[in-house]
């Protein structure tokens, strides 16, 4: 028997809110509720104050889902809403002290991967990268945070759910050497994530500090294109080693990537450097070489910036394909010119001391 979204909703509604009278679906808590066949996943809204109270809700819940004829596996994940604002207090009190970045257990260093507008190919590096240090020997994990657009789990081949044993541990998916966690995990690959910003800020917490990621030399984090929140909330509470700002030679590209290393900058985020993507196009007929974006922009721009120019990634037909088809090139192709590219890379970091 297959169970049906209406089903798990009627369950729910046995679920009382804590915080209230009704139970937790009237009072607008469920969110992002998707059933995929015997796999029921969604998100409990709730007050951050009131995290303690609800977790035996949210245990609740997952437990009733469970229950349910059909249901193989059911994921809740608690994530705060943003609180009115209270009135302004006018009465002299000591200045608060901000609390830093933290450090993730067992990770000693994070490499975050930027770029300024979308289509440069920041995921299909961070994926090559991330298997190219692997490769090298680092133990490696991949945090895919562009929420709105996640690709990761399609380039490592990832297709299982995450687990959770006791409600607030989320257990990671590997694959290719590379320990790999993206909310495209928890959706379907078609549904689009339509969150305001508290959203994304809960869950890449969650991402962040509540997955088991072990033991791990560096945590490479797929960010996604520009400067929002999600780039905000990382800086601001994970301790970030460095950050890599991919860009392709066009001047539109670079106008972008500009505005990235400006905003890190002001996060106090050390830039440690630029990757020109796509930067040459070799004819598989001919041979012959062509710079389809122009060329030695995003080198112009790092010495401009006083930052390195990390790497020059051609454009090959091979990258794509091998990242569509679930094993990135360094994996599928490990002795092409293009997988030691990043090899290369994976070496220069190393090298460096940044992985």
């Amino acid at each position: 028997m297959t169970v049906t979204r209406e089903a798990v909703l009627e369950a729910l509604k046995t679920v009382g809110n804590p915080a209230g009278e009704t139970d937790i679906v009237s009072a607008g808590m469920v969110k992002a509720l998707t059933v995929d066949g015997g796999n029921v996943r969604f998100v409990l809204e709730i007050d951050p104050a009131r995290a303690q109270v609800m977790e035996a809700a949210r245990a609740e819940a997952e437990a009733k889902v469970k229950a349910l004829s059909g249901v193989t596996t059911a994921t809740v994940v608690m994530t705060a809403h943003a609180t009115p604002k209270a009135p302004p207090d006018l009465k002299p009190k000591a200045a608060a002290q901000p609390s830093g970045p933290e450090k993730i257990p067992g990770v000693q260093r994070i490499i975050a991967v930027a770029s300024g507008k979308g289509g440069v190919g920041k995921s299909t590096v961070s994926a090559n990268l991330a298997t190219a240090l692997a490769a090298e020997g680092r133990k490696v994990g991949l945090l895919d945070a562009d929420v709105y657009g996640p690709s990761q789990p399609r380039m490592l081949g990832v297709t299982g759910r995450p687990a959770s044993p006791d409600g607030k541990t989320i257990l990671p998916l590997r694959n290719h050497g590379v320990t790999m966690m993206s909310l495209g995990l928890m959706t379907q690959e078609d549904e689009a994530v339509v969150w305001r910003g508290p959203m994304l800020m809960g869950a890449l917490q969650q991402m962040l500090f509540q997955v088991q990621w072990g033991a791990l030399d560096v945590l490479i984090v797929d960010l996604p294109p520009g400067t929002g929140d999600v780039q905000m909330t990382l800086a601001q509470k994970a301790q970030v080693d460095g950050a890599i700002v991919v860009s392709t030679p066009q001047d539109v590209a670079l106008l972008d990537a500009r505005k990235g290393i400006d905003m890190f900058k002001k996060m106090n985020t050390p830039i440690i450097g630029m990757i020109e993507n796509m930067s040459t196009h070799i004819c598989s007929n001919c041979g012959h070489e062509e710079h389809i974006f122009g060329h030695g922009g995003v080198a112009q721009e790092a010495a401009k910036l006083g930052v390195p120019l990390l790497a020059e990634i051609p454009l090959h037909l091979d990258i794509r394909t091998s990242a569509d088809g679930g094993a990135p090139i360094v994996v599928s192709k490990s002795a092409s010119p293009q997988a030691a590219a990043f090899r290369t890379l994976a070496k220069t970091l190393i090298a460096g001391g940044n992985a």
